[in-house]
């Protein structure tokens, strides 16, 4: 699995690069089911002014809206950037149990001067009834660059 990892993680950091050209903070994610990106997206924070239109919850609410459930659990979502606590929520709520990411919470905690909930995918997804698979850092320099290129 480790192509197809590789593959699905340089789309989702070149969605966090666009992100960043947007003049948004550097993440992206997608939503792949059968070797196919089903579903896209990038933050949009800045451009939105909205400060829950973070990569992976514009993932979920397109996913939730336009996908069957049984697609929705069946996929893999592919992060830049592990997934924060509120985007974590959402991803066991849509229902998506399979989730890989690029670069690390803790990391980019230390390079933005340790803002935000500290509490890891992991944290809060192991909390959760149910099965969620977490995978990552995958290709995590790439992943970093993109933050670097933004902070």
């Amino acid at each position: 699995m480790g192509a197809e990892h590789d593959r699905w993680m340089t789309e989702a950091i070149r969605l966090a690069g666009e992100a960043v050209d947007r003049g948004d903070e550097p993440f992206g994610a997608l939503l792949v089911v059968d070797a196919a990106s089903v579903v896209e997206a990038r933050n949009a924070i800045n451009t939105s002014g909205d400060v829950t239109q973070h990569a992976e919850l514009r993932l979920v609410s397109r996913a939730s809206r336009n996908l069957p459930v049984d697609v929705i659990s069946a996929a893999t979502l592919y992060t830049s950037t592990e997934p924060c606590a509120m985007c974590s929520g959402a991803i066991y709520w849509a229902g998506i149990r399979h989730v890989v990411y690029g670069f690390p919470a803790d990391r980019l905690e230390e390079m933005v001067g340790g803002s935000g909930l500290h509490r890891s995918s992991r944290d809060v997804l192991g909390d959760a009834t149910g099965n969620v698979l977490i995978e990552g850092p995958i290709l995590e320099d790439a992943a970093r660059r993109v933050h670097e290129r933004y902070w």
